[in-house]
């Protein structure tokens, strides 16, 4: 029997679960002035979403089930890796200049508030009274439809891609004997410059994808239909805001929109490119590493900075192709003229203090 709870859609119930585990994770996280909860909170928060749904609304049907699964386990799978990266670093740079502002470090939490919430709109809607209780106006279709599968497909790809990537990051940066001073180029990050953010997108367009049948092969009321296809929310947020290879600042930073505008290629792309440019042209640059950035230029021309690509048809795509369609846009990139003697500076600043 499904649980009415505030409104049709459980929207208002998945916001009020979400601001009050977040808020409870950001008064633990900055009282006691550390980062082992913060990306772990955001993506068990996902877990907790699809769980309470599935089981409030008790409508066990197969699309309901498969879709709540995919989602609990890409929350268990990325805020398990999460923690134990923080627990074998120790702490988290990233929130180094906001852990001791409150309003700051507050601010962060906030923004996860919504990235949790609009990410999660696809199943949460799914699961709701208004689209699955059959008795009610819901529509249950057949398991298997076109989207059904593509939805699953796409997700499964996605999230080994994703895994994989981390995975193979984090044996990179953790192993002694990979090369210094240059980028990772094995494996899928030979094919695409963030092969987890590519992962994480097509995760959550899969998911939305295969939450879709009950409005495409069912009879739903045209405000259900159009609640479902407002959903598409989540995989637009994913790819235009941001998280976490890095995860809001991990995580959130991870998401589609938030991975291609906001947090995710605009904070990984231009600063790595700047660190590489400072190894040969910065004020403790070393003779031996004049080559570093020009070895970096070269990793660019050849490497997608998204889509996994081979990188012997890459380096030979025209310019323009690379800058338009395949999303190597100006933002994500680091001018030697604009950009260098500012970062020079900045880092002579650094030096002196």
């Amino acid at each position: 029997m499904p649980v009415q709870a505030l409104d049709s859609y459980y929207l208002a119930l998945t916001l009020l679960i979400t601001v009050g585990y977040q808020l409870s994770g950001f008064f633990i996280a900055y009282t006691l002035q550390f980062d082992k909860i913060t990306d772990f909170t955001g993506g068990s928060n996902f877990f907790i979403l699809a769980l309470v749904t599935l089981l409030c609304g008790g409508t066990y049907h197969t699309r309901n089930v498969v879709a709540s699964v995919f989602v609990m386990v890409w929350a268990v799978r990325i805020a398990g890796f999460l923690l134990f990266r923080v627990l074998k670093t120790g702490s988290d740079g990233r929130f180094d200049d906001i852990r001791k502002h409150f309003f700051k470090f507050l601010a962060f939490w906030i923004a996860q508030i919504f990235w949790v919430w609009i990410v999660s709109l696809p199943v949460t809607i799914l699961n709701s009274p208004a689209i699955s209780d059959v008795g009610n106006g819901g529509s249950d279709p057949s398991f298997g439809t076109s989207r059904d599968i593509a939805g699953i497909v796409l997700w499964s790809l996605g999230l080994f891609i994703e895994a994989t990537a981390d995975i193979q990051k984090y044996r990179f940066k953790t192993s002694k004997s990979s090369p210094k001073n240059q980028p990772i180029n094995t494996g899928l990050w030979a094919w695409s410059r963030n092969p987890p953010y590519f992962g994480e997108m097509m995760c959550w367009w899969g998911i939305w994808i295969l939450c879709l049948s009950p409005s495409t092969n069912g009879s739903l009321s045209s405000s259900a239909r159009s609640a479902q296809y407002a959903a598409i929310l989540s995989p637009i947020f994913t790819v235009v805001y941001v998280a976490p290879a890095s995860h809001l600042l991990s995580l959130k930073i991870r998401i589609s929109s938030i991975l291609m505008f906001a947090s995710g290629l605009p904070t990984s792309t231009k600063p790595q490119a700047q660190r590489y440019y400072l190894k040969s042209y910065g004020p403790d640059a070393r003779p031996e590493d004049a080559d570093v950035w020009d070895r970096y230029k070269a990793h660019l021309r050849r490497t997608s900075v998204l889509i996994p690509i081979p990188p012997v048809l890459y380096k030979f795509l025209p310019t323009f192709i690379k800058k338009t369609v395949l999303f190597d846009f100006p933002m994500y990139q680091f001018n030697e003229q604009k950009d260098g003697p500012r970062a020079c500076k900045e880092a002579s600043k650094t030096s002196e203090q």
